[in-house]
């Protein structure tokens, strides 16, 4: 190898400008709140996907960006405000923008988001893309919100000083999209320009030891070797002495002091970058000073820490409300419709092992992950809307003093209001903490948020086991108040596993929390219903799959065997009633008997069996065989309990949890000795197992995928479940005691 070449990424990365599928590949990076995505989903529409990076779980957006030339892939980075990689998503724009990934290769274009408004911070991510030998295009967004601030950019100097293309843009509106994708199409036939140098002698020593690691038989980039000296102890610097050997810290440390005799390389970068920043945004911008803008009135009252307060309290609940009122009649509408294809399908097939696969394996698997997308929906819209309205970050910025007593910011705000809905949005949404430690112990915490699954099963036993007392001349409700009382106790949960997980095994410093207030705006309902799409489709390819695959292993348990003898003795029952009864008696006879087959076949079930061996672990929080089945089945979602509490007390797999027949069986249930197996003490200890407990695959298998590792899985699945099972011990135990 000659010494004079530039130094090179090992392995070498792709030096193709084309994915493998041949079309040239754009990039599109920027600071958050910036726009990016609303560019993004202008440029390329419903013409995206969703998927992983290589070896780690931070999410790739890709779609198709039409050109004047052709088509070409656009690939949307995660946010960032500057290539100082401190986390998985910082590290992962350094990597594409390198060419480290190779089914991306190296990018054709990279197409930089600018705050026209915030011009300034802005540039400091921008000047780091330019340094390096990439062509560029910069997409000044957000021109309507610079103007309002009474800032007047020139365009055409700051493109000459930048000596790159800059669009001005309103993406929200989509004003400047088209001149955006012109210049992206010049900007991929004509590829030569001077990188930014904004400090020689950094680049210079970075050069130099780029050549020495090389001349030892170490082939890295100069960049990535600029970046480790820059960011001490960040995640450039760990990579390379993992990729290298320890004595490359050495190196960079060397390389260190003779850059700086006090202070620090970032420092130095700092200042020589601002430096340059100072100089442009002097020579393109002009501010006119302006009174206080609507944002700034809005802010005096949402920001006010009672005033905020209240109004985030009264939205919150506005939210919720909305969820459950609007969504009711469409799951309504769902189960009906889940119910009304397993019966026109049962119909139609012989009555055997493949019909009820397909009936109440496989359809019923489906209906139990669709049922739930009406509140996963409305809920995601509505946060989706707060969000680009920019309302969430002062929710989050009002909060982060609450969170940080459980050692968390606000950050893990967003992920655990999400969990109220499903954990598993909640848990993808925890991407945004760059903190590992922080990341992890939010994911642990989101499950303890009392999600729509957790609902049939308390209103079953709280319809059955707790009077409808009122107090407060009617306007108060005892079982209201347990069930607003389940969901303090799930809150509580996760803040206590937090708070336990910060001051244990994942000890470390509360994180710092700063956050940049994003202007209000109006949100695209283009740009929501994108949003809103993908994260469904997330939710029922990941999730959904999940659940379905663990509905039919659970139908195997329950049907299996089938004893022939079993169903031949019903059948003898079913020919007599026929002899002896007609009309309504007569269909009253043969319901009976169908529901006393089914629960039949489900005591001699696979499931059953296992309910009963496993009945001695579970008997000490007064639960016999029955419950500890339906608890079994109930471990794909949580609300499967209640159809396997009506088969199992032959009241019908079809009942609702305010079925007055099955709440008359779950009373009058009893011990061969005559004891009741529910008593008040039982029933709170069975909803305090289902408050805590991980009852949901989708969740355990969401919280492996996210941590890379079965063994936070486990533990989660573990802890949660001792807990909910301590919990109901010491409910039945407080029971005893005061009776």
């Amino acid at each position: 190898m000659n010494p004079a070449e530039p130094c090179r990424v090992s392995p070498e990365p792709p030096r193709v400008t084309a994915a493998r599928d041949g079309a040239p590949i754009v990039v599109a990076i920027g600071n958050p709140n910036a726009g990016k995505s609303t560019v993004f989903n202008a440029l390329t529409g419903l013409r995206q996907k969703v998927a992983n990076y290589p070896g780690v779980t931070v999410e790739r957006h890709a779609g198709t960006l039409r050109l004047a030339g052709g088509d070409a892939g656009l690939v949307d980075l995660p946010g960032t405000y500057s290539l100082a990689a401190q986390s998985p998503d910082e590290m992962v724009a350094v990597d594409v923008l390198l060419g480290r990934i190779p089914e991306l290769g190296r990018p054709a274009v990279v197409l930089v988001v600018v705050d026209a408004s915030n011009l300034r911070r802005n540039l400091y991510l921008a000047s780091q893309v330019l340094e390096l030998d990439r062509p560029v295009v910069i997409a000044l967004n957000m021109m309507d919100l610079a103007r309002s601030k009474g800032i007047a950019i020139d365009v055409e100097r700051l493109a000459a000083r930048l000596g790159v293309p800059v669009v001005p843009l309103v993406a929200s509106r989509e004003e400047g999209i088209d001149a955006l994708r012109f210049a992206l199409s010049e900007a991929l036939e004509h590829k030569g320009r001077e990188p930014v140098i904004v400090a020689p002698e950094l680049q210079a020593a970075a050069q130099a030891l780029c050549e020495d690691l090389r001349g030892a038989g170490r082939a890295v980039a100069a960049y990535e070797v600029e970046r480790a000296l820059i960011d001490e102890g960040g995640y450039a610097e760990t990579r390379l002495c993992r990729e290298h050997g320890p004595s490359t810290l050495a190196l960079l440390r060397g390389v260190r002091t003779g850059l700086v005799a006090e202070g620090s390389v970032a420092a130095l970068e700092t200042r020589r970058r601002y430096h340059w920043i100072n100089q442009v945004v002097a020579a393109v911008e002009r501010r006119v000073p302006r009174g206080p803008t609507q944002s700034d009135r809005l802010d005096r009252v949402l920001n006010h820490p009672i005033a905020g307060s209240l109004a985030f309290l009264i939205l919150m609940a506005a939210v919720f409300q909305s969820v459950f009122f609007w969504a009711q009649p469409l799951m309504d509408l769902i189960d009906k419709a889940t119910r009304t294809a397993g019966g026109l399908l049962a119909e139609r097939l012989p009555e055997g092992a493949v019909a009820s696969l397909l009936v109440d394996g496989v359809i019923a698997g489906v209906g139990s992950v669709v049922v739930f997308l009406p509140q996963i929906a409305i809920l995601s819209a509505l946060i989706i809307f707060l969000e680009d309205t920019g309302y969430m970050a002062r929710a989050a910025f009002l909060v982060d003093r609450l969170m940080r007593l459980c050692g968390l910011s606000g950050q893990s705000f967003i992920p655990m209001l999400s969990s109220f809905a499903c954990a598993v949005p909640g848990i993808m949404a925890t991407r945004v903490i760059p903190n590992p430690r922080d990341r992890l112990a939010t994911i642990l915490a989101a499950p303890f948020m009392t999600c729509s699954a957790r609902l049939p099963v308390y209103a079953l036993l709280i319809s059955a086991f707790v009077p409808p007392t009122h107090y407060a001349y009617g306007l108060l409700n005892l079982q209201g108040l347990v069930l607003l009382g389940l969901y303090l106790l799930g809150i509580a949960g996760g803040v206590g596993t937090a708070w336990l997980m910060k001051r244990t095994l994942l000890r470390g410093p509360t994180p710092s929390f700063l956050m940049e207030l994003p202007p209000y705006r109006l949100p695209r309902l283009r740009s929501v219903a994108i949003k809103l799409a993908e994260r469904l489709k997330v939710f029922l390819t990941r999730a959904g799959t999940i659940i379905l695959t663990v509905s039919v292993v659970v139908w195997a348990l329950v049907y299996f065997p089938h004893p022939p003898a079993l169903h031949a003795g019903f059948q003898t029952e079913r020919s007599a009633a026929e002899e002896s009864l007609a009309g309504d008696p007569l269909e009253r006879r043969l319901v009976e008997l169908n529901r006393q087959e089914s629960a039949a076949f489900l005591e001699q079930s696979a499931l059953g069996r296992l309910g009963r061996v496993i009945e001695p672990v579970f008997s000490p929080l007064g639960w016999d065989w029955k419950v500890t089945a339906a608890v079994i089945a109930s471990f794909p979602a949580r609300e499967v309990v209640i159809a396997v509490l009506g088969t199992i007390y032959a009241v019908g797999a079809e009942v609702k949890a305010e079925d007055a027949g099955l709440i008359q069986r779950l009373r009058g249930s009893a011990w061969p000795d005559g004891r009741k197996v529910f008593s008040v003490s039982v029933a709170v200890g069975l909803m305090l197992f289902y408050a805590f407990c991980l009852q949901c695959t989708a969740t355990v298998a969401v919280i492996r995928r996210e941590t890379n590792s079965w063994r936070w899985a486990g533990f989660a699945w573990v802890y949660m479940t001792g807990l909910g099972y301590l919990g109901a011990l010491v409910s039945v135990e407080a029971g005893r005691f005061l009776t």
